[in-house]
């Protein structure tokens, strides 16, 4: 399980560096390192199983997840296959990303000469920074989407590695992720639940003509929602963020039922509206969307590791690859700037099995592995 991130007015302190620590990781609700870790209760968050690949709120002060007081903690463990379910564990194929725009706030729509979307409502211009984010993964500067390559499926369950020939997790290749982008002007809940959302994503796959199991099967649908709105109630459950697919039974409001297979998708609040506690400022001064692609990364890396969870990659906590390399600000695995073919971008590191010999760490960057 993944946590996530709420919104707070103040500016969070960056996570101060860790004496002895060279990999900082999030745990299930755990900092944990390759020495000295700074450990946390997870959150009440975490108790809503549905709820994969979230990224902890921040606390202004320290820098650190607003959970319960530090205590010490063991070091972090390596991802385990969790042997697919209806027979998915991982995105096999180059992963395509199809941004919804959800509701009539989102305003007139425009398109630049880029071929990204602007949306008259959308005061931070958090939309045509996403696209170009999951449009520019795949090009020869994109190094970040290699770390995801060295997980597959058809595998033993509970296996660390992969042997050669397995079917590993696709790179997005030169064409990019991003496959489409849609903006629906229907009526959006303002605190839409698990349920909604996953609606929402089996509507999405329709307009777009994703209408069998197979041209769904290395998809992913990032239901975003406008300035104001509360889905999930993120506000005030302490996360920015989650991933999860339809057919999840302890999604809040039930399973949705989709006749066009298993479908995943992403909960993406408006995560300007939360300022800092989800990311603003984060890696850049102002860095006004630090935040937008570093959470929207850490949930695009989740879903094609873990497509439907947990049948994918998560260590025995719980934790998949994002998770354990939130919020790192300084040494291994520190979010960072990559540049991509469509400009430059925070993001934040994943967990790579491989990392340190074996034992695991943090990587920003990675060879693609077929």
């Amino acid at each position: 399980m993944s946590r996530f991130i709420g919104a707070l007015s103040s500016r969070p302190a960056k996570a101060a560096a860790v004496a002895a620590v060279s990999s900082f990781a999030l745990v299930g609700g755990v900092f944990a390192g390759s020495g000295l870790a700074q450990a946390q209760t997870a959150p009440a968050v975490a108790s809503h199983a549905y709820r994969h690949g979230a990224v902890p709120k921040l606390d202004p002060a320290t820098g650190h997840a607003v959970t319960a007081p530090d205590a010490a903690a063991t070091n972090a463990n390596n991802l385990n296959y969790g042997g697919a379910i209806d027979g998915i564990g991982v995105t096999t194929g180059a992963p395509k990303v199809y941004v919804i725009y959800w509701g009539s706030q989102w305003g007139k729509a425009s398109t630049d000469s880029h071929g990204l979307v602007h949306l008259a409502g959308d005061k931070s211009g958090m939309a045509p920074d996403q696209q170009g984010f999951f449009k520019g993964l795949g090009s020869s500067t994109d190094a970040w989407s290699g770390v995801m390559t060295q997980y597959c499926q058809g595998i033993a369950t509970g296996a660390q590695s992969c042997p050669a020939g397995a079917a590993h997790v696709g790179h997005p290749g030169s064409t990019g992720a991003l496959a489409g982008v849609w903006e629906d002007t229907s009526a959006v809940p303002s605190a839409a639940n698990g349920h909604q959302i996953a609606l929402e994503a089996i509507k999405a796959a329709k307009h777009f003509g994703n209408t069998t199991a197979a041209k769904n099967r290395n998809v992913q649908y990032v239901i975003t929602f406008p300035s104001g709105t509360n889905p999930d109630n993120y506000q005030t459950q302490g996360f920015c963020a989650w991933h999860d697919y339809n057919g999840d039974t302890t999604l809040s409001g039930g399973a949705a039922t989709s006749p066009y297979g298993d479908i995943a998708f992403t909960n993406m609040p408006y995560l300007p509206d939360a300022g800092q506690s989800c990311g603003q400022g984060f890696v850049n001064s102002p860095g006004a969307l630090d935040g937008v692609t570093i959470v929207g990364g850490h949930e695009y890396a989740e879903t094609i590791t873990d497509q439907n969870p947990a049948g994918g990659w998560t260590d025995s906590s719980g934790a998949e690859n994002g998770d354990k390399c939130a919020w790192i600000s300084s040494g291994q695995g520190a979010s960072q700037n990559i540049t991509l073919s469509t400009g430059k971008f925070a993001v934040q590191s994943t967990w790579g099995n491989d990392g340190n010999g074996g034992a695991g760490g943090c990587e920003v960057s990675h060879a693609t592995v077929k």
